[in-house]
């Protein structure tokens, strides 16, 4: 372990110097780009794109109907393409793209701003580029090494080269591409470096505070699937739960039933009948009282069905008692994004943690295509999962000393109805985190927000959007990473942030609804009176044991 460690290190501090020693030291016209040495990488592209030009590949994440349009708004840019190549079977596509400083482009602003991947990546974020590069950010995105869709795996299948790509070395090398690009477009590196992400491109963002701390100087993490491993032993477990025995499944029909008794059982324990949660854990619901008296209907539930919704709920136990990792939280159950999307799936086998299981196990651990759930233990397969990608995949580290030693800020946020990774499993990291290096120490430089009914990453009842992707409102009270460079520029540290939910999801309809986001452990206490609609009949406190 310890010659692993002292071998990565060796090979990071040689490639960093040597991208160095071939940065030009003035600015250069965007196609001169194309001449640019990059040891280990290859140049794609290197082209002015002009302003309101771009569109992006058809292969790409489909997006709301809004992108043709939005991305008509953007000013000229070059546009760096490279293929990074660590190993002998990397292939780590990375785009750069940076704001001509002219009349038809914007003006650079002097920082970088990194994008995070979701799901098992194989795409580049266009779209948070775009809106990067339309606020004067230099921005860049990667594929981590291989092309496909958010939940497909199948490129990983006897490649581990491509799962350590994948795991951490994608996103490092997507940056050392970055800032030479940068260093020989505009003459000098950027002022300060930040990046952004949730879900896996949270595990990414972690991974970065951890094992790269000079790469960034701030770090916005949501919703991060750090405990990679655990978290989809958990999806295995839950997929067999609800799947294995045909009377255990719970059907997309139930699931509004099963949230109007959790509703009617803890919505109000917060002193404002909402529909949201304000602190999840608070809620102590019993599946056994929606057990059906008069036969089977969608308002209630078998026996079978409220075992398996105690699973769900407690999460699975090792061989030795401890949880492999939390349980999903009451009140995430119904929407759009609820469980009928992530758990439950619109039939048994077809929900989207089912495919990450599937995806995960077939092709990283056992590397097998036609491996098949129903006959792995949930015991074997933990075990399994650890020895095989825990060293690449895990972003579990708790020491974060050389980053804060540096200057780096870290904010890491996650929705309290989240259906996909337990809100408390980010919870827990930020608790070890506080146990490791102390509690000053930790809020010196790190801080958690718990935000009241967001779905993954967003969507939900509550009030859902803060800046967390890079967009919205431009002050550090309504925009958590506005707070954050003024936390790395200024010195000053985040407080209270007011979130939104926009009236039909359109920011120009204006706000619905607005919520204070509290810095964690403190959270977000109704005053007693006032519109509970509104941020300002809320205070931040610590809640009492």
């Amino acid at each position: 372990m310890r010659k692993m460690v002292i071998g990565m290190v060796g090979t990071v501090l040689l490639s960093c110097a040597a991208y160095g020693q071939n940065r030009p030291s003035g600015p250069q016209a965007c196609e001169h780009l194309a001449q640019l040495e990059l040891p280990g990488a290859k140049i794609l592209l290197a082209q002015t794109v002009a302003a309101g030009a771009f569109m992006p590949p058809s292969y790409s994440t489909p997006r709301p109907v809004v992108d043709a349009s939005f991305y008509k708004t953007l000013g000229a840019f070059c546009r760096f393409m490279a293929v990074a190549m660590p190993s002998a079977d990397s292939s780590i596509k990375v785009e750069v793209w940076m704001p001509v400083n002219d009349q038809n482009g914007s003006v650079w602003n002097g920082k970088l701003q990194g994008q995070g991947n979701g799901g098992f990546a194989g795409e580049i974020g266009y779209h948070q580029m775009g809106i990067a590069v339309y606020q004067g950010y230099a921005t860049v995105g990667t594929d981590t090494g291989h092309s496909g869709g958010g939940t497909d795996a199948s490129w990983a299948l006897e490649h581990p080269e491509k799962v350590t790509d994948y795991g951490y070395r994608g996103i490092h090398e997507m940056t050392l591409v970055a800032k030479a690009a940068i260093k020989a477009f505009y003459g000098k590196d950027p002022q300060h470096s930040y990046f952004m992400g949730c879900s896996n491109g949270g595990r990414q963002a972690l991974m970065e505070a951890q094992r790269f701390s000079e790469d960034y100087d701030g770090i916005l993490a949501g919703a991060p699937a750090n405990f990679f491993t655990h978290l989809l032993t958990k999806a295995l477990a839950d997929a067999q739960a609800t799947t294995l025995d045909p009377s255990s499944y719970i059907p997309s029909s139930k699931l509004s039933a099963i949230a109007r008794a959790v509703n009617t059982a803890c919505d109000a324990q917060d002193g404002v009948a909402d529909g949201i949660l304000n602190d999840p854990r608070n809620c102590h619901f019993d599946p056994a009282k929606m057990v059906c008296k008069d036969g089977d209907s969608e308002k209630c539930l078998t026996t079978a069905q409220v075992i398996t919704l105690k699973k769900l709920y407690q999460g699975p136990p090792d061989p030795q008692g401890h949880e492999i990792f939390p349980g999903y939280l009451p009140g995430a159950e119904e929407g759009p994004g609820g469980w009928g999307a992530w758990i439950t799936g619109s039939a048994p086998g077809k929900s989207l943690l089912f495919a990450f299981a599937g995806g995960y196990f077939s092709n990283m651990v056992y590397e097998k295509a036609d491996w098949n759930y129903r006959q792995t233990s949930v015991d074997q397969a933990l075990k399994a999962a650890d020895e095989k990608t825990a060293q690449v995949l895990n972003a579990t580290e708790t020491n974060l000393a050389a980053f804060k030693a540096r200057g780096g800020k870290l904010i890491l946020y996650h929705g309290w109805n989240d259906p996909a990774i337990s809100a408390v499993n980010t919870i827990n990291y930020y608790n070890q985190v506080v146990s490791k290096m102390g509690e000053q120490e930790t809020e010196a430089f790190a801080m958690l927000y718990m935000v009241p009914g967001m779905q993954h990453c967003g969507g939900g009842p509550g009030p859902d959007s803060f800046g967390q992707d890079g967009g919205g409102a431009k002050d550090a009270q309504h925009n958590v990473a506005v707070a954050l460079e003024q936390w790395v520029e200024k010195g000053i540290a985040p407080t209270a942030i007011v979130a939104t939910k926009d009236e039909g999801g359109d920011p120009a309809k204006g706000a619905k609804m607005t919520r204070l986001l509290c810095p964690y452990p403190q959270i977000a206490k109704y005053k007693g009176k006032g519109n509970p609609h509104d941020a300002a009949s809320f205070a931040c406190a610590v809640e009492s044991k």
